[in-house]
């Protein structure tokens, strides 16, 4: 699959669309942006359109819309489990687009959250 760099002004309209919550973390990912929910990503730009991870049945709906698949980043058939790639019309329609992530972040934010990993432990240094 080859590397489709992300529009620069789907950034504005990605962070615009995001459901107005303080519990949204955003971050640069690959240089596009994602959106955390409980330290779990729920939605995020990728190519010339947005990913994001949604329950059974609004996996099912957003997959009987015409461009949309389950996400693969790599394009090797290894897709990232509940999560959809969405049509690239979708960033054409800010309503629609709004309506996904909030789709994406309430079925997220009913996920546990990740777990944070503990700091490595340092080495001790032997005395001599």
């Amino acid at each position: 699959m080859a590397w489709i760099k992300i529009p620069p002004e789907h950034h504005p309209l990605f962070r615009a669309a995001l459901p107005k919550d303080k519990r949204i973390t955003t971050l640069t990912m690959f240089g596009g942006v994602a959106a955390k929910v409980n330290g779990k990503m729920f939605a995020g730009l990728f190519a010339r359109s947005v990913m994001v991870k949604l329950s059974p049945a609004d996996q099912k709906t957003a997959l009987a819309l015409d461009g949309s698949a389950m996400f693969d980043p790599m394009g090797n058939g290894r897709i990232m489990k509940d999560t959809v790639q969405l049509p690239d019309s979708v960033m054409e329609d800010p309503e629609e687009l709004r309506g996904w992530l909030a789709k994406a972040f309430t079925y997220s934010s009913t996920l546990p959250a990740k777990k944070k990993q503990a700091a490595p432990k340092k080495k001790k240094k032997k005395k001599k």
